[in-house]
C-alpha cells in the first residue's frame, strides 16, 4: 500500500492546509485563557473523554507572558514551513504548559503528515488530543492515515493498536462533524465543503480498517461513503480498495465499476485499476456472484 498512500497524501494535504483545524485549535486556546478566571470544579468533564479532567485553577496553564505572546505570534507569522517547523519545536520545549499548545501541535501533525513521518504524526496527534480532543478533521486525518502507512514489515501489535486508534479517531471525527460551529471568517460553502471532505476522509479510514482486518462485507459500505461523501475529491484509493473488497465478496460487477472509477482518475494506480477491471470481468463471467 505504499504506493496508494501517496495518494491519500497528496488528496489530504489540499485539506489540511486549510485553516479548518487551525481555527478549532485557536479557538482552544482562546478557550483555556478564558478557563484561568473560572473556580475551580466551574468545568465539566467531557462525556466524550472521560480522561480529560476538568480545568480548575490548578490545572490551569501560567499568565502569558509578553515574551510567549511574541513567540507564538511570530510562529502564527510565519510562511515558510521549515521555520515554522523549528519555531514549533522551540515553542512547546520552551512552554511545555502553554494555552497555546494545542495550536502548535496542530501545526506538527500536518507537517509530519506533509513529510511522511507517521510515527511522529501519530506522536503530535496523541499530544493535542489530550489538550483538545474533539477536533474532527485531525481526528479524520490521522484516522484515514495511519491504515494506509501499513506495510507486511508493521509489527503485528503495532498494526493492531493503530487499527484500533484509527477507528476510534475516524467514529469520533463522525460524531463530532455536525455539532461544529463554522468559523466566522469561513464562508458557508467553504465551510460544508470542508465538512465534506472530513466526512469523506472519516469513512475511508473506517473502511480500510475493515479491510485491513479482513473484513470485506463491513468495508464495502464505508468506502462507498466516503466516495459519496466527498464527491468534489475522488480518492483513487477509496475505489482501488472498494474493488477489492468486492471481488473479495464476490461482487464482481460492482468491483468492475470501481476499478473503471479508480482508472478514469489521473494518477499512479491507473495501470493497476485497468488490469483489475480486466481480471474483475473474467471473474464474473466464470464465478458466480453473490447478491448484497
Amino acid at each position: 500500500m505504499k504506493k496508494h498512500g501517496r495518494q491519500i497524501m497528496r488528496l489530504v494535504l489540499a485539506l489540511t492546509a486549510t485553516a479548518f483545524s487551525a481555527s478549532m485549535a485557536l479557538a482552544q486556546a482562546t478557550q483555556q485563557q478564558q478557563s484561568g478566571q473560572q473556580q475551580p470544579g466551574q468545568q465539566q468533564p467531557n462525556p466524550n473523554n472521560p480522561q480529560v479532567a476538568p480545568l480548575t485553577l490548578e490545572s490551569s496553564p501560567p499568565p502569558v507572558n509578553a515574551e510567549e505572546d511574541a513567540e507564538v505570534k511570530a510562529f502564527r507569522d510565519e510562511q515558510d514551513p521549515a521555520k515554522k517547523d523549528t519555531l514549533a519545536e522551540t515553542f512547546v520545549q520552551k512552554y511545555p504548559q502553554s494555552r497555546y499548545l494545542a495550536e502548535v501541535y496542530n501545526w506538527q501533525v500536518r507537517s509530519y503528515f506533509r513529510k511522511g513521518e507517521v510515527d511522529k504524526m501519530e506522536a503530535a496527534a496523541d499530544k493535542q488530543f489530550a489538550l483538545f480532543p474533539n477536533d474532527p478533521q485531525t481526528l479524520a486525518v490521522v484516522g484515514s492515515t495511519l491504515p494506509r502507512a501499513m506495510n507486511a514489515s508493521t509489527p503485528e501489535e503495532l498494526k493492531l493498536q493503530r487499527l484500533e486508534k484509527a477507528e476510534k479517531f475516524c467514529q469520533k471525527a463522525l460524531d463530532l462533524l455536525p455539532t461544529i460551529q463554522k468559523p466566522q471568517d469561513m464562508a458557508d460553502d467553504r465551510f460544508q465543503q470542508l465538512k465534506s471532505e472530513t466526512a469523506g476522509m472519516a469513512y475511508s479510514g473506517l473502511g480500510l480498517v475493515a479491510f485491513r482486518r479482513g473484513k470485506f462485507s463491513d468495508a464495502i459500505p464505508n468506502l462507498e461513503n466516503a466516495v459519496k461523501a466527498d464527491p468534489l475529491n475522488p480518492d483513487p484509493v477509496n475505489y482501488y480498495v472498494l474493488g477489492i473488497a468486492n471481488e473479495k465478496t464476490s461482487h464482481f460487477e460492482d468491483a468492475v465499476t470501481a476499478f473503471t472509477k479508480c482508472a478514469a482518475l489521473p494518477s499512479g494506480m491507473k495501470a493497476t485499476c485497468t488490469q483489475n477491471i480486466e481480471e474483475a470481468k473474467k471473474l464474473a463471467a466464470t464465478q458466480l456472484s453473490m447478491p448484497k
